[in-house]
């Protein structure tokens, strides 16, 4: 086992370090610089302070995609698969592909009550330290002002510069900003050959019979029907651009980043880290799936989690809405208290949450998602203090809800009031029950003389001022439940130790 264990180690390492022979080397100002190679990479901090505190953000589903307001975000690839319903839908609202194509949304897609000081407003008011938006989905529509890719927000469609008003209005509002890229999955691989395009992992298939399999240079690019040299240029040429002129604290790429070449990867990577360094800006880059190596960037679990404490640091993102990440008709949302519930294990386990929500074409994020927003912000502002800037404690939590494993795509788990996570920070530990127990006593089963190695000083519930009865015992904590409630969502005791 202990040659296997090492023959994987030289194998990924093979893998990783397939980049130029470079070392880190200093500029004139002392500033670490770091050259296109993991190894030298390996030596930046991928998770910063700022990051490892902030633990909640919040980033957005917006563009070219949100016009047809049907089925999923997956849509734009399903509607030019014969058979499905997103097709039957496309052809029956829409016409004919030759007459109506995935490129003819772009300008309804018009923004026209897009107003950035207002979604940074609500996202600072939710609690979240950073936020963001989908910068390029899959679709390859850029969100921003591009001078490489045509299909951009200031040249067609709204014609503003989307990426660059909220970055503003989000750094103008203490949040660090976010963009997500998706481009990976856009590039056809099974390019003029119609035997095989449904099993491209492309977001839009060659279809001989529609546009994706166009001739049009300029409908060639939107669909990912280009040579693949040159769209591994361009992918690397919007990153910088996006770098470049918005300085984002964040960018998160979503699955399929290994249709990238490695070389491409390393020069983003040292590109990106050397310029926000060069301004005093420390960044953090995501992967999924081991796309990119752990020492330079974090691992995203989407729609998952890790089922255990983690030594490094991480993040899941999820969303508000049920079934779609962008904006469809009749869309159901998750509750106030479902997000809060799954934050609140993330952030014990040594992880941070971001949440995505889904705006109208229009740039309205409908009422309903900003209530459940609001709502979480409410929580955050009495209880925050349990979480932002928390350190996980020596066991994550205990209670009856189980998480099998790790991993994305996991089924939703519905906690109960006998589920408590543990945080701590500055001599105190904080018991998070996810509800308000009907009984009038609750041991906390984990507070064992293994776990505890301090005394007790007092106990209290944050929002109230209220201070605790309880005693130490062989079978864990005994506490009173408060006689105050504070809301009908999970709850806090403040366990200060003895100094």
């Amino acid at each position: 086992m202990k040659f296997k264990s090492i023959l994987y180690t030289l194998l990924l390492s093979a893998f990783f370090y397939n980049c130029k022979e470079e070392r880190q080397s200093q500029n004139e100002g002392g500033t670490p610089r770091f050259v296109a190679h993991w190894d030298s990479l390996a030596a930046y901090n991928e998770a910063p302070k700022w990051f490892k505190e902030g633990k909640f953000g919040i980033y957005a589903h917006w563009g070219v995609l949100s016009v047809p307001a049907y089925a999923n975000d997956w849509y734009p690839r399903n509607m030019h698969i014969e058979g499905t319903n997103e097709n039957k839908h496309q052809v029956k609202t829409y016409g004919d592909f030759s007459k109506f194509g995935y490129h003819d949304f772009v300008p309804m897609f018009n923004a026209k009550k897009f107003n950035p000081e207002a979604w940074a407003d609500l996202f600072k008011k939710s609690g979240a330290k950073f936020a963001g938006i989908v910068a390029e989905h899959h679709d390859g529509w850029s969100n921003w002002d591009s001078d490489i890719n045509p299909w951009n927000a200031m040249d067609k469609g709204p014609k503003r510069d989307i990426v660059g008003e909220l970055g503003k209005a989000i750094h103008k509002n203490n949040m660090k900003f976010v963009t997500s890229f998706h481009k990976a999955r856009n590039l056809q691989i099974f390019q003029n050959d119609s035997t095989k395009w449904l099993d491209d992992t492309s977001y839009f298939p060659y279809n001989p019979k529609m546009p994706t399999s166009s001739e049009d240079s300029l409908l060639r690019i939107m669909y990912g029907n280009i040579p693949k040299e040159q769209f591994y240029k361009n992918w690397l040429g919007e990153l910088k651009e996006v770098i470049n002129k918005y300085h984002p604290d964040l960018i998160y790429f979503d699955s399929k980043l290994d249709k990238i070449p490695n070389q491409y990867k390393c020069e983003f990577a040292a590109y990106y880290i050397n310029e926000s360094l060069a301004r005093g800006q420390e960044v953090v880059i995501t992967h999924k799936e081991g796309e990119l190596p752990k020492t330079v960037s974090l691992e995203d679990f989407e729609k998952g989690r890790a089922n255990k404490i983690k030594d490094e640091y991480w993040l899941t993102d999820e969303t508000v809405t049920k079934g779609s990440w962008s904006y469809v008709e009749n869309l159901t949302y998750k509750t106030a208290n479902d997000i809060i519930d799954v934050l609140v294990d993330i952030v014990s386990k040594n992880g941070a949450l971001m949440l995505n929500v889904s705006p109208m074409a229009n740039g309205t994020i409908p009422q309903e998602q900003q209530d459940i927003l609001l709502e979480v912000g409410e929580w955050l502002n009495t209880n925050g203090e349990a979480i932002y800037a928390s350190h996980p404690w020596q066991v994550f939590g205990e209670g009856p809800t189980k998480q099998e494993k790790s991993g994305m795509f996991l089924d939703w788990l519905t906690y109960t009031s006998g589920d408590v996570r543990y945080t701590q920070k500055d001599g105190v530990i904080y018991a998070i029950v996810m509800g308000v127990p009907e009984q009038d006593n609750i041991i906390l089963s984990a507070f064992s003389k293994e776990n505890l190695k301090e005394s007790i000083a007092s106990i209290a519930i944050l929002g109230t001022n209220e201070n605790i009865e309880f005693s130490l015992k062989e079978d864990g904590l005994h506490l009173k439940t408060p006689t105050q409630k504070v809301d009908d969502k999970a709850f806090v005791y403040k366990i200060e130790l003895q100094k």
